[in-house]
C-alpha cells in the first residue's frame, strides 16, 4: 500500500488539531486575560531505503507529520481602562500571577475582575479568595505603618466595613479604599482615618508557559512550570498591579484568520495527497483486466 495514503492521513488529523486551537483562540478573543495558544508539528519516523556512505546522502522517506507542542503564548494583553476599584491589571509582569484558592488548592490567574464578598473577602468571580500580605487588624497610613508587618506568609484578603475605634471609642465606617501601583490596599475610615488594610500579592514562575490550564481563566502549577515565587507587586521581576484596568486577551485576530487560511488550504493539499494516490492505486488495479 501507498505510504502517501497514510502521510495524507497524518496531515488531515494534525491539522484539525491546529485548527481546533485556532478557532478556541477566537472563541476567546474578548475573554479576559486570554492567553493564545500554538501549535507546533514535527515530521515523524522516516524510512530508510539506503544508509549514507562516503560522498553518497542518506536516501530517507518520511512517514508523516505529527504535533510537536501546543504552546499557550504568556505575552502580556493591553490593558483596558474600567474605572473600577476592584479591577485590576498586572502590567510590566508576563510572568507574574494572582493567587487564588478555594481553601484547599490554590490556583494562578492573570483576571484580575474581583469582588468583595458579605464578610469582605476579596475573592474572584467564582468565589475563590485572593490571597495576599495581610497583619490581621489595620495599620495607621502613617509614619509609623512598618512594610515588614505583613509578613511575607499569604492569605486572604480581606477588606473589613468596620474597624474598632484605637481608642476604644465605637467603631469606624469604610468610607472608600484604593490600591496603588505597588498593590497596597488603603481604607479610608469616618472620622478621617486612612488604614493599610493589606498589600496585593504576586506569584511568580521560571517557566510560566508550563502552567498548566484549569478553566474559569486559572492555571495550575505543573512540573514544568517551576515552582511558584511569591513576592511584591513593583518587586524585581514582578509587574505592577494597576487598579480600575484589566487585562485582556492577547489574541491577534488578524494573524488567526491568516494562520486559519493556511491551515484550511494545508487540509485540502493533504485530501489532494490521498485522492491522488488511491487515483495510482486505481491504476494499478486496472492492469489486470
Amino acid at each position: 500500500m501507498l505510504k502517501s495514503l497514510y502521510s495524507g492521513v497524518t496531515g488531515m488529523k494534525n491539522i484539525q488539531t491546529k485548527m481546533d486551537v485556532i478557532s478556541n483562540n477566537i472563541a476567546n478573543v474578548n475573554t479576559t486575560a486570554f492567553k493564545t495558544g500554538r501549535v507546533r508539528f514535527e515530521d515523524m519516523l522516516s524510512q530508510t531505503n539506503a544508509s549514507a556512505q562516503a560522498g553518497i546522502n542518506a536516501q530517507q522517506v518520511g512517514l508523516g507529520v505529527q504535533v510537536g507542542s501546543i504552546d499557550t503564548v504568556m505575552s502580556g494583553g493591553s490593558l483596558q481602562s474600567t474605572g473600577r476599584a476592584l479591577d485590576f491589571g498586572i502590567e510590566n509582569g508576563d510572568s507574574s500571577f494572582f493567587t487564588v484558592t478555594d481553601g484547599t488548592n490554590t490556583f494562578y490567574t492573570r483576571d484580575g475582575g474581583f469582588y468583595a464578598d458579605p464578610e469582605g473577602n476579596l475573592v474572584t468571580s467564582s468565589g475563590l479568595k485572593v490571597q495576599g500580605y495581610t497583619q490581621g487588624t489595620p495599620a495607621a497610613n502613617d509614619d509609623t505603618f512598618e512594610i515588614d508587618s505583613l509578613g511575607t506568609n499569604m492569605s486572604p484578603i480581606n477588606i473589613p466595613k468596620t474597624i474598632p475605634n484605637a481608642d476604644g471609642t465605637g467603631t469606624l465606617e469604610l468610607q472608600s479604599y484604593s490600591v496603588d501601583n505597588d498593590g497596597f490596599i488603603v481604607g479610608s475610615y469616618s472620622g478621617g482615618k486612612s488604614m493599610v488594610l493589606g498589600r496585593m500579592g504576586l506569584t511568580s514562575f521560571s517557566n510560566p508557559d508550563g502552567l498548566e490550564k484549569s478553566g474559569g481563566n486559572l492555571y495550575t502549577a505543573s512540573a514544568n512550570s517551576g515552582d511558584p515565587v511569591a513576592g511584591n507587586p513593583g518587586d524585581t521581576g514582578y509587574g505592577s498591579v494597576r487598579s480600575g484596568f484589566l487585562e485582556m486577551s492577547n489574541v491577534d485576530l488578524a494573524n488567526e484568520f491568516t494562520e486559519m487560511i493556511v491551515t484550511s488550504r494545508s487540509y485540502q493539499a493533504n485530501s489532494r495527497s490521498i485522492t491522488t494516490s488511491d487515483t495510482m492505486l486505481e491504476e494499478l488495479i486496472n492492469l489486470k483486466r
